[in-house]
């Protein structure tokens, strides 16, 4: 019992200074609001860096790694006879093989035998061209063709005119 009693005054502490609180105002304080620019768009900045990290960067790199560890690089074996392979056949790093699969998966290359035949079509399209006295239409808009050909008959219009 003697324990408890010399532990009374302890209790009753906090109380005593809550009931004993006196308001202190600072009225004679200058206290002003310091103006600061906002940090929200920092913030916000920030935020959707991690969060894109997160999102891309760490899920790419974990199946680079996983590909690298557990697959590892190609290996280079003889092409069997009639067998034509595919141009991304001809990287022997696996995740360039899955970038040039995901990326370039329509773009063709220029192997020698598709050379020739590209550049054979190039020179007929360009003997047609020359042959027509036409433009280049096979990579315009269809509207834009329009107003040529009628600056090309207004032209003619005025070569028949001018009888020259």
């Amino acid at each position: 019992m003697v324990v408890f009693s010399s532990l009374r005054s302890f209790l009753r502490l906090p109380s005593n200074t809550i009931k004993n609180a006196v308001v202190s105002r600072a009225m004679s304080d200058h206290r002003s609001f310091t103006l600061a620019p906002s940090r929200w768009e920092w913030n916000k900045f920030k935020d959707l860096v991690h969060f894109y990290i997160l999102l891309g960067v760490i899920p790419c790199s974990s199946v680079i790694l996983y590909a690298n560890i557990f697959i590892g690089p190609a290996t280079l074996s003889e092409i069997p006879e009639g067998y034509v392979p595919k141009y991304w056949e001809y990287y022997r790093y696996t995740p360039m093989l899955a970038g040039w699969r995901a990326v370039a998966a329509n773009a063709p290359l220029k192997f020698p035998g598709d050379l020739k035949v590209t550049i054979a079509l190039e020179n007929q399209i360009k003997a047609k061209l020359a042959e027509r006295s036409d433009y280049k239409a096979y990579y315009y808009r269809p509207v834009l063709a329009k107003y040529h050909r009628v600056s090309r008959e207004a032209a003619e219009y005025l070569e028949t005119i001018r009888g020259d």
